[in-house]
């Protein structure tokens, strides 16, 4: 029970200790690392022509507890990430919890969606090609490692954000 407790503390207030962290390093720091993971993870996905959509157009990614934002967009068949821009055509802004779920396949982006856990403003055909494109994604074909990163972390996620019980529901449940 105590380690119970434990996951689930460390699960839910993690994002918050996170912040200070994310926000000491300089985007200039951040940026290569994001567009190195995205090129990489949607490797399959560029050279099929699957962004195309997103061509000079741009897609903002909030996550809220970190207060960390970016923009993305798709220039000459590259994923490119902006800190800052002038247009935003639609916005997907969730918990890090939440976006660990959505990209380890534990929790389905609609069902955040309805219970207002993910956020989607703007353009709503472009935020469901987006969506289409996210849910398209085999996992299969990621690096063995980010692979089994991605699944373990959302694992661990899934696992401590459920409360655990208190001496008082498993009393009442005996």
């Amino acid at each position: 029970m105590l380690l119970k407790n434990l996951h689930h503390k460390l699960v839910m207030q993690a994002p918050q200790w996170l912040r200070l962290p994310v926000a000491l390093i300089p985007f200039a720091i951040k940026k290569p690392a994001m567009v190195f993971m995205l090129q990489r993870i949607f490797k399959e996905a560029l050279s099929d022509g699957d962004f195309e959509f997103l061509e000079g157009r741009f897609l903002k990614v909030s996550v809220d507890e970190l207060k960390l934002s970016c923009f993305i967009t798709l220039k000459q068949g590259q994923l490119m990430v902006l800190e800052q821009s002038d247009v935003c055509d639609v916005s997907f802004a969730a918990g890090l919890n939440d976006l660990i779920l959505i990209a380890g396949r534990k929790e389905d982006p609609d069902s955040l969606f309805f219970q207002r856990r993910l956020r989607i403003e703007g353009d709503t055909e472009l935020g469901l090609e987006v969506k289409n494109l996210m849910d398209s994604l085999d996992l299969d074909e990621l690096p063995k490692i980010i692979r089994l990163a991605l699944n373990d972390l959302a694992l661990f996620v899934q696992q401590g954000i459920q409360a655990p019980e208190s001496a008082d529901t498993r009393a009442a449940t005996i």
